[in-house]
């Protein structure tokens, strides 16, 4: 930061409301830190001579002849090895106990990359849970989020990922997390042994709202550091993001901005993408691999939030509970990755699309069952055995706690196709059923 004797200080407020302050003060530039009052504000708008600045803290006890500074420069992170393992807050300092990190600080919130130095996406990321790797297959390079109702166990969902997911770095952004929640991830990465290649930046709930802002570009910053300077495959999660949205919204809204759709900024498109377009394949085999958690409103999806989401991302992953079976599962009719065909069938076995296929497939035939059991039809064989098979695939292939390699997941498939079907029903070509095809003796064929 820049040293006092060169700040730009003031001592007359124009305006407050209860995120931001406005001043007149000359040749200060978007994004620019200040101190009000001793706490720190960042610049949000400037309109000629006027400047407003959102205070982090909150506006509450500042009064109009406060001291305000300009730092003369954006947010910064330092950047180096020295921070893999370590816990930061939203500004980027230790909140492990740990001594500050040192290395080259780098300004937060840059530009993406362009997309001429990008490459189309061909790593697969497994992650140990079937209904991602199996149906909805995710590759480096790639943005995509969950969505799920606030009950469900999202953040266990992105630990699992973290810990599962072949990756060198893992950063995770945690926007509003609880203290529990906080603690769950670090308990969970501590007792995993994988702390060296974790980086975890978080606002509190007890923080204030305004300080999630800056949450997401220090975890991006610290991933294009090890992206592109390092060539590793880092992983960026980042929980959660329609509390994201909901400071975006605070702040405009006391900047007198006309909302827009569901109370949001009208910038909320721009916003979110200014965020998931850092996702990216390098030329050198450094990417970002963006997946993020947007919790939604009574299962909403058409909300500005989500929907917003759904045109920037390549896809998404929709968490629900199975009435059925009582599992938390991946949704495999409301799940979408757009980027799935560039690795099936390439880097994995050669029957996984056609296996994935007739497992949605039929899956689909149980739920048709289902509605006509509701409906009081009869039920044929098919039936009854469609509803037998689709218990097992929620528990064995769908379901979050499923931790098992993809061969692994395509074999347990092909078991499940061989205990309730017969090899027509499948809809398989014949030469995978002639190589794979798992024989049972639990329904004649």
């Amino acid at each position: 930061m820049a040293n006092k004797a060169y700040q730009k200080i003031y001592t007359q407020l124009e305006a407050i409301t209860k995120a931001t302050v406005s001043l007149k003060a000359k040749g200060v530039s978007n994004d620019e830190l200040a101190l009000v009052h001793g706490r720190l504000a960042q610049v949000v708008r400037t309109k000629g001579d006027m400047v407003t600045m959102q205070v982090f803290a909150g506006t509450e006890g500042i009064p109009t002849d406060a001291e305000v500074a300009f730092l003369g420069a954006p947010p910064t992170l330092k950047v180096s090895e020295q921070l893999s393992g370590r816990f930061f807050d939203a500004y980027g300092h230790p909140i492990d106990g740990g001594p500050e990190v040192e290395g080259e600080e780098r300004q937060i919130g840059g530009p993406s990359v362009n997309p001429y130095k990008r490459r189309q996406p061909s790593q697969l990321i497994p992650t140990g849970i079937a209904g991602i790797d199996l149906n909805n297959t995710i590759v480096s390079g790639q943005k995509i989020p969950f969505f799920a109702d606030p009950d469900q166990p999202y953040n266990q969902v992105m630990a699992d990922v973290a810990l599962r997911a072949d990756v060198d770095k893992i950063i995770l952004g945690g926007m509003g997390l609880s203290n529990d929640d906080y603690l769950f991830f670090r308990h969970s990465f501590e007792a995993a042994g994988a702390l060296d290649k974790i980086i975890c930046f978080v606002n509190t709930t007890e923080e204030p709202p305004v300080e999630r802002l800056l949450i997401p570009d220090m975890a991006l910053t610290a991933a294009e550091y090890f992206a592109a300077d390092k060539n590793e495959k880092v992983l960026v999660l980042l929980t959660d993001m329609t509390l994201y949205a909901d400071a975006l919204s605070i702040v405009s809204n006391r900047m007198d901005q006309i909302p827009s759709k569901d109370s949001m900024p009208g910038s909320l498109y721009s916003d979110l993408a200014k965020i998931y377009e850092k996702a990216v394949q390098l030329p050198s085999g450094g990417s970002i691999t963006i997946i993020a958690v947007t919790t939604l409103n009574d299962g909403d999806i058409t909300h500005a939030i989500p929907d917003n989401t759904g045109y920037i991302t390549e896809g998404q992953l929709f968490l629900r509970a199975d009435s059925d079976t009582g599992k938390v599962i991946i949704d495999p009719f409301r799940s979408l990755s757009r980027l799935k065909q560039l690795v099936q069938g390439k880097q994995t076995r050669e029957d996984h699309s056609q296996v994935m296929n007739a497992g949605v497939r039929l899956y689909a035939d149980a739920q048709n069952a289902k509605t006509k059991l509701e409906n009081g039809f009869d039920l044929s064989d098919y039936d009854h055995r469609c509803l037998a098979y689709a218990k097992e695939y929620a528990v064995r292939l769908l379901s979050i706690d499923v931790n098992i390699t993809i061969t692994e997941m395509l074999d347990t498939a092909w078991e499940l196709f061989g205990k309730y079907f017969s090899k027509a029903e499948t809809g398989i070509k014949q030469a995978l059923i002639d190589q794979y095809w798992k024989d049972s003796e639990a329904v004649s064929k």
